[in-house]
Parts: structure tokens; C-alpha cells; sequence
């Protein structure tokens, strides 16, 4: 009878244990946003989310153009992607040219000064200004830098080597291989000499 007792008990344990186990791995969730009509998901790569949606044409072509869709999908990164209308404030022409074969190493220093290494929220952004008080220094994977700031209507501005500046307009889009912020300009690289 005791060893009887004993099994049944183990047994009662072991399911347990299993069920557990079963649970933990099926809690992992899929975050999703809405980005202007279009559903992102955390189960996708940037390159994936972007090509869904309409308003990052430009930006995808850019991408394929400069042949950086494996650099994108691959690694952890943080993306501050520009939508088409955010291209659209360019100087005319500047797009068009860019996407000339005779000037894809510009069009990569573009593209790869709106990445960051890693994965960086909108909390780490905001704990990096303060403690920068009031503004903090990303390095792209450009080896350009980024300087963000939160303006007076509390949107965190980043600032390119130019002086320019673009609003981050969506924060936080969880990607499967990082984070994307929705950015409302073209952030410009110095002009290598």
C-alpha cells in the first residue's frame, strides 16, 4: 500500500512539475500596435512590419536598394524609421539620386544612421536624457551620433549631426529582433569628406 501511495504521489508530482513547464512556455504573448491602418506584430522583424504597411514605400525601397534587408532582419537593433512623408520633405531630387548605383555607400550611411545597436525603449531614451540632463548621445551604427531631447510638448526630439530635427511620433513598436519609433524626418548624416 505505502509504495502504492508513493507512486501515485510521484506521479501527481510529475504532472505538476510538466504542467508547469507546458504553461510558462505558452505565456510568451505577441504584442501588436497599430501604425496608421496597419497591424505590427512583436512575431515579426522590422523588415517584415515595414513592408506591410503603406506609409514606409520609400523607406523599403531604400532598404532593398541599399541591399541592407539582411542587415535589418538580423541582430538586435533599434530603428527610427521615416515614413514617406517624411522623404517627402527631402530637397527634391535628393531620394532620386540616392537611389542611383553611383550613390548606394551615401544611401547605406543614410539609412544605417537611423539604427542603433541594441534594443532601446522609450523609458531607456527618457532615463538616458535625464541623466544626460536633458539630452542623451546615440551612436548609430553608422558611427554617426543622434542627440535626443524631449522638446516642450514632451516628445522625445532627436537631433542628426546637422541640426536637424525629427519627432518621434509612435514609440515603442516591440519587433522580433528589436525596436522601431516612428520618426517624422529623415535623419541626415554629416557629409563624409
Amino acid at each position: 500500500m505505502r509504495k502504492l501511495l508513493f507512486i501515485a504521489l510521484l506521479l501527481l508530482n510529475t504532472s505538476i512539475v510538466f504542467g508547469q513547464k507546458a504553461d510558462s512556455s505558452a505565456s510568451v504573448k505577441v504584442k501588436t500596435k497599430n501604425v496608421n491602418g496597419t497591424v505590427m506584430t512583436s512575431a515579426k522583424d522590422i523588415i517584415e512590419n515595414l513592408s506591410s504597411s503603406p506609409e514606409f514605400t520609400k523607406l523599403v525601397n531604400a532598404i532593398k536598394t541599399a541591399d541592407l534587408t539582411d542587415n535589418f532582419k538580423s541582430g538586435t537593433i533599434t530603428f527610427f524609421a521615416p515614413t514617406n512623408s517624411a522623404f517627402d520633405k527631402l530637397t527634391p531630387g535628393m531620394l532620386d539620386t540616392l537611389l542611383l548605383p553611383a550613390h548606394k555607400a551615401e544611401l547605406v550611411n543614410l539609412l544605417n544612421h537611423h539604427v542603433v545597436s541594441g534594443k532601446i525603449t522609450s523609458k531607456d531614451l527618457d532615463l538616458q536624457i535625464k541623466a544626460g540632463n536633458g539630452q542623451a548621445t546615440l551612436t548609430t551604427i553608422s558611427g554617426g551620433t543622434l542627440t535626443a531631447r524631449i522638446n516642450e510638448n514632451r516628445n522625445i526630439v532627436l537631433i542628426d549631426e546637422n541640426g536637424g530635427q525629427s519627432v518621434i511620433t509612435r514609440l515603442d513598436i516591440e519587433q522580433s529582433n528589436g525596436m522601431l519609433f516612428i520618426v517624422n524626418a529623415v535623419l541626415l548624416p554629416k557629409a563624409k569628406q
